[in-house]
This record gives C-alpha cells, structure tokens and sequence, in this order.
C-alpha cells in the first residue's frame, strides 16, 4: 500500500470511479457530488495516492480474512551479546568495537533516527508526545532531552550528527512549530531532517473503506514499519547517502532515558557485518508487554507478547531464570544500504497487521457515528519485522536501568512519575559510579532529586571523564548539573 504522504497523480473523477468499481470499493464516492471543489480534489487526491491494485489482496487476506500471522512450528531462546564482555574473547571485540564506534561518529557516518509520529492524548497532553515535559527538576521535553544529548555526541566527537525526526500528519506542523520556537534546542537546523510517516485507510468489517468526513478518507499512520518506506519516499534515504551516514541509531519518541547514540553498540553493528542490530533487556515478569527475540524455524525474530504461547513465556532455567527473557525495546541500529535493499522492489516487504478499533466515520446517510465497540479494522506494520530480512542481526543486551523507561501511560507502570524516578535512579548510580556518596532509605530509593542535563554527560563514559567536583549528596538536596 502506497503511502498518503508523497501521493502520485490524481485521476480524474471517470478513472477513479472505474477503478474503484473493479475492487468493489465505490461506495466511498457516495457523496461526491455533494462536495465542493476543494473537497472532491481533497477525496480523489487520498484515493488516488492508494495502491487500488493491492486493496483487494489487503481486504482479504487482513480485514475479511481476519489473518493471523502464523505460530513458527519450533520457537527457541536466544543467547544474546552480553552488556559486559564475559570472556577474554569478548572483551577483546568490545575494546575494537567501542573505538570503532567512535570513529564511525568522528567521520560522520552515523545519523540519529527518532520516531515521533505520536500524540500525548494518553498522558493527557493536547500535543505532539515529543513535546511531554519529563526531567525530574527542570521538565524538560522530551524533544529537548533528544536534542541535547546528540549535542553532547557532537561535542565529543567533532561533527554534527544528521537528525532524522518522523513525524505524523496530525503532528507534523506543531512539531516543527515546536522546534522553531525553542531555537531547535541548540541544534543546527540545517542537520535536522523532518519527514512524515505513511498513512492507511481504516477498513469497515465488510471491507470497505471508510470515510472519517464527506470528504476524507479515515486515515491512520501505517505503523513504526512504515517508517522505513517514509525514509525512502521522503528523500530522507538521499540525504542520508549524500551526507555519508552508512549507520542509523533508531529510537522512540517516548523513551526519555534512551542511549540515542552508543558507540560501542555502533561499534558492534558494524563490525560484525549486521545489517540490522538490535537492544535487548530480561524481561520484568513472563507476560511483559514487551517482543520476545526468538529463534523461530531457524531465523532471528520478534513474537508479540500476545502471540508467544504462555507454556513458552514460564519456562525458566535451572537456576530459575526465565528462558524467553530477551525483552524487544524499539532501540535498534541500521545500514543505510539495508534500508535501501528492502525498499528496491518498489514496495517495502513487511507483513501486515491487523487490529479491530473503535473509528468515527461516516454512515451510508452521512451522519457522523461514534462506535461504543470496534467497528474496524485498521492496518499496520512494525519495524522489527524487517530483523528476519537483515543479514547477520546481532542482538545486544542492554541495562533497563540505563536505557529503557517509557512514558506511556498517565499513571502507574511507565508513567511520567515512573520515568522520573528512573531518571533519578540512574543519575545517582553515576555519581555512585563516581565515588559520590547517596542519601538512600531502607528500600535503596534516593532521597535526593537528581537531574544531570545531557549537555554535561549523556552517557555513563562522558560522566566519568567529567570527574564531578561532588563528595556527598545530603538527604532532600535537589542537583542540577549542566
């Protein structure tokens, strides 16, 4: 399916509707003599912006089909790079592997990739995710955080790091807005390269499209997955090539505490030839809403927390560990040729998903509806279905406590309050790391509110090169460093 976002052509009105009569999907110009000019080009030019060839093959197989991916016939654990190097083997690769993630940034070769096509709607927020205020002293936004520790990578390395920021069609223009009033956070401007994610149409139960307006189809973006065919549509993959950035650093807008750039995970990407790497951390509990890595029939892959059966998500280890404990987190690293490779044949080969959602549309007698249950179906594609087309994918284990604290929900597990506390968590094991001694209670909780700005150290090895001038932090003190 075509992306919405870089439309071909409009047909005129006579093509269209022969068109969409060979797929049986006319209904959706029902009120087209009813529109105004604006509105009959604004309706021909989504349609017309479709694939209508793949529409039927789509509808069958996914939304009056109901396709379901299926159960590989043999799903092992897998044995994934450990965090720290266990053997004098492995030490020696991680030495090579750090300096050379290092060169690659000094020469320019690594770009910076942030998905950020989402809303705030669940943390309450009228806006784009990114803009959500996170830090535990100053609230930053979340864009801020990004921007400052790719700053701090820059700074470290002498160049400035290509940004790639994916937005959506609701966010786009707010985003930019965003950015242009905050000076883009200290950022060059001209590194910063803001593109839009694909958009499908959403499918009633019986096939047919949907309309969210007389004159609009109901759209939604095309999943994660889409983002890799919005790199090649959006000439972001030219850039990328005429910029000399062979490796791109993937993460989500909604990750404050990620490792937006890590040069010794760069570093094992690319020397051990992989074409698609990606970070892994144990798993909280058997059913943690996160992707397993899975060996299944023999390929590296992701199968959805729903999808694992729950005899394999409990089995445990002689010493009790969990074996699928190798938690997906959305962080991974890319070649820039690997995205182009799988984006050659004209259309991005990644399976479909299919989920059935509550849509407000448009009823056959033009009043708007607002279903109390699902009444559609709405396709989209996840970028970790690309892993199984990658040569060589390497998995890497990382620290949930160093890399991972989502904002997803306004309250409980993976809230604002959560993440914040993971934030001060992590500063205080740095200063900790650093010979600075922590007020902690009973339960190991800091008693103090920490917020180390990325300008002074994004990552663990900047800090301690930075050798903070601190000897204790008292009970209830509040620390800012910049």
């Amino acid at each position: 399916m075509s992306s919405l976002r870089y439309p071909t052509n409009n047909m005129n009105l006579d093509q269209l509707k022969t068109r969409l009569a060979a797929i049986n999907q006319l209904p959706v110009l029902r009120f087209i003599d009813q529109l105004d000019i604006p509105g009959r080009n604004r309706l021909i030019g989504q349609l017309s912006a479709l694939n209508l060839d793949a529409l039927p093959d789509l509808v069958s197989n996914y939304v009056t089909g109901r396709y379901t991916p299926p159960i590989p016939a043999e799903i092992k654990p897998i044995t994934p790079l450990p965090r720290q190097p266990q053997s004098a083997e492995h030490k020696a690769l991680y030495i090579k592997a750090l300096a050379r993630g290092h060169e690659l940034l000094r020469q320019g070769k690594v770009g910076a990739f942030l998905v950020a096509g989402g809303q705030g709607t669940r943390l309450g927020y009228d806006g784009p995710k990114g803009e959500y205020p996170v830090t535990p002293i100053r609230n930053k936004p979340l864009f801020q955080v990004f921007a400052q520790q790719l700053l701090a990578h820059c700074r470290e390395h002498g160049k400035t790091i290509p940004w790639y920021i994916m937005t959506s069609d609701i966010n786009d223009a707010p985003t930019r807005a965003f950015f242009a009033r905050h000076n883009h956070f200290g950022y060059d401007p001209s590194a910063i390269y803001f593109f839009q994610q694909g958009m499908m149409p959403a499918f009633a139960m019986d096939g047919q499209l949907l309309l969210a307006a007389k004159d609009s189809l109901a759209l939604s973006p095309d999943g994660h997955g889409g983002s890799l065919r919005a790199i090649q549509r959006s000439g972001a993959l030219d850039d990328m090539k005429q910029r000399g950035v062979e490796h791109i650093s993937y993460f989500q807008v909604d990750n404050p505490i990620v490792y937006c750039i890590d040069p010794l995970y760069l570093g094992l990407h690319d020397l051990s030839g992989s074409e698609m790497s990606s970070k892994t951390i144990a798993k909280s509990s058997p059913l943690e809403r996160v992707g397993n890595f899975c060996l299944a029939d023999g390929k590296l892959q992701v199968i959805e927390y729903s999808d694992l059966p729950n005899e394999l998500a409990y089995q445990t280890n002689p010493d009790g560990s969990l074996k699928f404990n190798a938690g997906s987190i959305a962080i991974h690293a890319m070649r820039v040729s690997f995205i182009e490779r799988i984006n050659s044949g004209g259309e991005l080969q990644l399976p479909w998903h299919c989920a059935q959602k509550k849509v407000s549309c448009i009823d056959r007698a033009g009043n708007l509806v607002k279903p109390d249950k699902p009444n559609a179906i709405k396709l989209e594609q996840f970028v970790f279905d690309a892993i199984p087309l990658a040569a060589n994918p390497l998995v890497y284990t990382t620290e949930r406590s160093e890399d991972f604290s989502p904002v997803k929900n306004a309250e409980g597990a993976d809230s604002p309050a959560t993440s914040r506390r993971d934030q001060i968590r992590r500063h205080a094991a740095w200063l900790e790391a650093c010979g600075v001694k922590i007020p902690r209670d009973a339960q190991g909780e800091v008693l103090a509110t920490i917020e180390i700005s990325p300008l002074y150290a994004a990552t663990l090895d900047q800090f301690k090169m930075r050798k903070p001038a601190l000897a204790e932090i008292k009970p209830g003190d509040v620390l800012y460093l910049e």
